[in-house]
């Protein structure tokens, strides 16, 4: 996997597919624990995209995939991945790009969104209210310490809260760096985001028994012009959802 340095030193790993020159690229960022291949490859998002034309770049999120994986929490937080996407942007040297991220990939892409003028559609899953009222995920469903605790823990038989046991559970499914994840997990985004000032269509994608993603409308609505997708799904299977995958397809598809 071909990788670039960020501006503060840390490896980010990414993979490319093919396409058509005259289309836009699409830039694919994952959620907590997944990684590019997990998010956006085993669902066939990439196959749907890439036999529509397009081509696409799925990068893997620091500490996460085959990107670096610092321990230190100073290290994470989606404002530095954010940074991260467009440092790739500039490797790429892409004049436009359609960006879609999910969950914690969706939080980076809104504030890639308010700080770059090269993205041209904005596709957000996995996200909600929390987002308007938070400035992030929606901690309200698991909190930080329930989290981080989650993580650490030697045995996972001690970790008490249900949703922090689903976390762990993926985590050991993909092999996750345990201490990495903590780390982000201590560093999740949690100031206001400028949403009024995204002014590309945008579309807001969101499972319809996500806990993660709930009341999307208020969302929705805080960017302007912004059209609401619900399809079925929780939050880990929404994003596998052949709805899901039209919606974005269709989405970026638009001239």
């Amino acid at each position: 996997m071909p990788t670039f340095q960020a501006t503060d030193g840390v490896e980010i790993s990414y993979r490319s597919w093919d396409g058509d020159p005259g289309l836009p690229l699409v830039l694919l960022h994952h959620g907590f624990i997944a990684n590019g291949h997990t998010n956006w490859v085993q669902p066939g998002v990439v196959d749907a995209l890439t036999a529509a034309g397009r081509r696409v770049v799925a990068v893997d999120a620091r500490g996460h995939g085959e990107s670096g994986k610092p321990h230190d929490p100073a290290f994470y937080g989606e404002s530095r991945m954010a940074q991260d996407v467009i440092t790739l942007l500039d490797l790429l040297g892409e004049p436009a790009v359609d960006l879609a991220g999910y969950s914690m990939g969706a939080i980076v892409a809104l504030l890639s969104a308010t700080r770059d003028t090269r993205i041209r559609r904005l596709v957000v899953g996995g996200v909600g209210a929390g987002v308007v009222e938070l400035g992030g995920l929606d901690t309200r469903v698991i909190g930080g310490d329930a989290l981080r605790q989650a993580l650490t823990a030697e045995d996972p038989a001690t970790i008490t809260d249900p949703r922090a046991v689903g976390f762990r559970t993926f985590i050991d499914a993909v092999g996750g760096d345990r201490v990495a994840l903590a780390a982000q997990a201590a560093s999740v985004h949690a100031e206001p985001i400028p949403l009024d000032a995204i002014t590309v269509p945008s579309l807001v994608l969101a499972g319809r028994s996500d806990p993660l993603a709930t009341r999307p409308e208020l969302l929705a609505k805080a960017i302007p012009g912004a059209r609401l997708a619900l399809i079925p799904g929780d939050h880990l299977g929404a994003v596998r959802r052949p709805e899901f995958i039209t919606e974005l397809v269709t989405f970026f598809s638009a001239r």
